[in-house]
């Protein structure tokens, strides 16, 4: 998939006939998959591109920097999940550049003259531009004018709840991963390096993975069931941890796993931790004794999860 960050360098590569979607697209949840698809059968039709435009940061985060919403993917995760999916594209400029334009804007000097839209796939609450006052119906107008069609995708729904990142994210602060795995099409992850600790959890017996979270909220916390992708052909057990450490006086978020029957030197190795199920909150300890005899509860309550 070929990533372009700016305007002008998507234009040296310029490619007519684009299928276009525009959205956050964080998680690349079931909705939107719908939306994908129906965005590549079009650019199969064209025979031209599809692609995908998106922001960074996204808007919601450009616009509450201190309390941001909980991110679902990181920006690597998002460009993974997109191009295993066939997605030919992704332009992500900075929001910064598109934030103030008037919907007429928009579509004639990003969409238009741009990207040389063909046809463009958004679902069927789209809005966009400054102060999101443009709709369906400023598409739909404009594509008469400009000569590009407009399918709106309705939403898809699990029960009566409508699948979007907004759900998934409260159903992942409840805990609740399997209604999060029914909307995602898949488990809860995150991936990251592995990056160097204190070492506390070898000297207790327990030696975790720390993977740097790199982002300002984090869409789950507590001990998890986990399984570990990345360092071997099959998926890895193991029990996971999300939060700040508070036995030990930390403070900044950390994703910690602990890999069951596996010792290896895996600093700097890029992972993905699935969580399976929530086992527990985070807890303070008053001793370190308190904490060790706790960790070898969980890792038995993860070892029959994932037995299971």
């Amino acid at each position: 998939m070929q990533l372009y960050r700016y305007l002008s360098s998507l234009k040296r590569a310029s490619r007519s006939g684009r299928a276009v979607t525009i959205g956050a697209y964080d998680g690349v949840h079931v909705g939107h998959r719908v939306i994908l698809s129906t965005l590549k059968q079009k650019a199969l039709s064209l025979e031209g591109p599809a692609m995908v435009v998106s922001f960074e940061p996204m808007p919601r985060e450009f616009f509450a920097p201190v309390n941001p919403p909980a991110r679902l993917t990181r920006f690597r995760e998002k460009f993974e999940c997109l191009a295993a999916l066939g997605i030919d594209e992704l332009f992500c400029p900075p929001f910064s550049a598109v934030r103030d334009l008037s919907p007429d804007v928009f579509i004639r000097e990003l969409l238009v003259d741009g990207l040389g839209v063909r046809h463009i796939v958004v679902g069927d609450d789209f809005r966009f531009a400054a102060g999101r006052v443009g709709g369906i119906e400023d598409l739909e107008r404009a594509g008469q004018t400009f000569g590009f069609g407009v399918t709106a995708v309705p939403g898809v729904y699990q029960g009566e709840q409508r699948i979007s990142s907004t759900a998934i994210r409260l159903a992942l602060e409840a805990g609740d991963l399997e209604t999060a795995r029914g909307m995602l099409g898949r488990a809860y992850s995150m991936s990251g390096r592995v990056v160097r600790g204190l070492g506390l959890g070898r000297d207790l017996g327990f030696p975790t993975a720390n993977v740097s979270l790199s982002r300002r909220q984090t869409p789950v916390d507590g001990i998890f069931a986990a399984r570990v992708l990345g360092l071997s052909s099959q998926p890895l057990d193991g029990v996971a941890s999300v939060g700040t450490r508070p036995t030990v006086g930390g403070e900044k978020p950390l994703l910690e796993v602990h890999i069951f029957n596996f010792d290896r030197d895996i600093y700097g190795e890029y992972i993905t931790v699935q969580f399976v199920e929530r086992l527990r909150e985070e807890r303070k300890y008053s001793d370190l004794e308190s904490l060790v005899a706790q960790m070898h509860d969980d890792v038995s309550a993860a070892r029959a999860v994932l037995a299971a």
